[in-house]
């Protein structure tokens, strides 16, 4: 690749490295409501509804801003874009630690929710710096800074216990104002603006960059995004929440379990870069779904009674057995590390796909996809809240949970069936996918 000419392994290795770090903070401030949260309706006494939608709340605004900022992005490059995000954010997290009211928490945490735009800038200027073969795991390798949301469900129950909500929010505006000069000081410029910057091109406008959108594969990657992405934003931010609540844990014993699953669900992409790499994006999607099912099948089982009526007593009299089934802490807390794990495999797969398909485009169109990955985060946190609201039932989480991904499994495996008929004739609807010519791995 000609824009690739110049940029050594340090080079690449610095940029990917400073990005992680930088996406890192961003996503441990964009989760944060997961925990000062839970002191917040607290404090103001919050229905589940109302706290379902201020931490839903930075979610929309980080999901909407992709759009944008992914064109910004594309236009005049990550090393200015992503400082410039971040410094915008910290004023916003540095003043919610004087609001009183509810409706200006909202207000403040919209503004905090530009924290979650620093992933498509990140993946925009990443993607620049790496040959097709290997950006699955560059993306992988960045998409790994997810463990913010780990960060945040670890240490910050302990900030809050020893400091107070309001300082921890101060503590987290000062990490992204330092991780903002020190990217800006010490990122490479991408090669596609360095190149620009030289021969006086003009970098694809607004429009250029959104014609992709038209086609409907981008809205498919999206809808796949909702659930891997989405669904772990919403976890991560509904977890602590679920653990206090259904368990009757302490809030720092809550954000350690929820922790256990977020940390899996970031670390891991690197490895779901790396084997959609290798086996390709479709594999990697296809294990994603039917694990999730398993796994969300035995987590939307409700904590139940069950009263047998068994053999009279000799006197004639009604004999009632009574027992209970549920699924115990330790076990519900692997079944979140398993789905983490999945799901961290399955984010990865998806932004694989991109910058095969749409490499002068990543930006806008990993911005689509994002966007609608991001409202997963913003909707079902609400749709959460409304559910037990409605039903009192923990588990109607898991069962909303569950319903989404068949649907996705169902709709992708159609779409993959019809693409390859399209392609191969011959193919019958009684053919078997082995039996099927594949892509090339970089293509799937």
């Amino acid at each position: 690749m000609h824009d690739l000419e110049g940029v050594t392994k340090p080079v690449q290795y610095r940029a990917l490295g400073l990005s992680t770090l930088a996406f890192t903070v961003c996503f441990a401030v964009w989760t944060i409501f997961s925990i000062i949260g839970v002191r917040i309706k607290q404090e103001l006494g919050l229905n589940e509804t109302q706290f379902g939608l201020l931490v839903a709340t930075p979610v929309l605004t980080g999901s909407i801003s992709r759009i944008f900022l992914g064109v910004w992005t594309d236009q005049f490059g990550g090393r200015l874009m992503l400082p410039l995000q971040m410094l915008i954010t910290a004023v916003s997290v540095w003043l919610l630690a004087s609001v009183k009211t509810y409706a200006v928490f909202l207000m403040a945490a919209l503004g905090l929710g530009l924290a979650g735009g620093s992933f498509i800038i990140g993946i925009a200027y990443v993607s620049r710096f790496f040959e097709a073969e290997r950006q699955g795991t560059a993306l992988g390798i960045f998409g790994a800074g997810n463990v913010g949301a780990a960060v945040t469900n670890f240490a910050a129950p302990f900030l809050v216990l020893a400091y107070g909500w309001e300082n921890t929010a101060r503590i987290y505006a000062v990490a992204l104002v330092a991780m903002a000069i020190a990217f800006y000081i010490f990122a490479p410029e991408d090669p596609v603006r360095r190149r620009q910057k030289l021969t006086g091109e003009k970098p694809p406008s607004a429009a250029q960059q959104l014609e992709p959108l038209k086609n409907i594969q981008v809205w498919r990657f999206a809808t796949y995004y909702f659930f891997v992405f989405g669904a772990f934003v919403a976890f991560a931010s509904f977890l602590p929440r679920y653990y206090v609540g259904a368990y009757g844990v302490s809030l720092a014993a809550a954000g350690v379990y929820a922790g256990m699953y977020s940390l899996p669900g970031s670390i891991f992409r690197a490895l779901g870069g790396w084997m959609s790499d290798v086996w390709g994006a479709r594999f990697v999607m296809y294990l994603t779904f039917i694990v999730s099912l398993i796994v969300l099948f035995i987590m939307s089982y409700p904590e139940t009674t069950y009263i047998v009526e068994a053999i009279p007593n000799p006197d004639g009299s009604p004999r009632y057995i009574e027992f209970s089934f549920g699924i115990p802490l330790y076990v519900f807390v692997f079944l979140s590390v398993i789905l983490g794990f999945v799901m961290s495999l399955g984010k990865a797969a998806v932004y694989k796909h991109i910058p095969v398909y749409f490499p002068h485009n990543v930006g806008a169109v990993g911005g689509l996809v994002g966007m609608i990955g991001g409202l997963g985060g913003f909707v079902l946190p609400i749709a959460f809240g409304i559910l037990l609201d409605i039903t009192h039932v923990w588990s109607v989480v898991f069962m909303l949970m569950f319903a989404i991904v068949a649907i996705s499994l169902i709709w992708m495996h159609v779409a993959i069936r019809r693409m390859e008929r399209a392609k191969y004739p011959e193919i019958t609807r009684d053919t078997h996918l082995s039996d099927v010519p594949q892509e090339p791995v970089g293509r799937s």
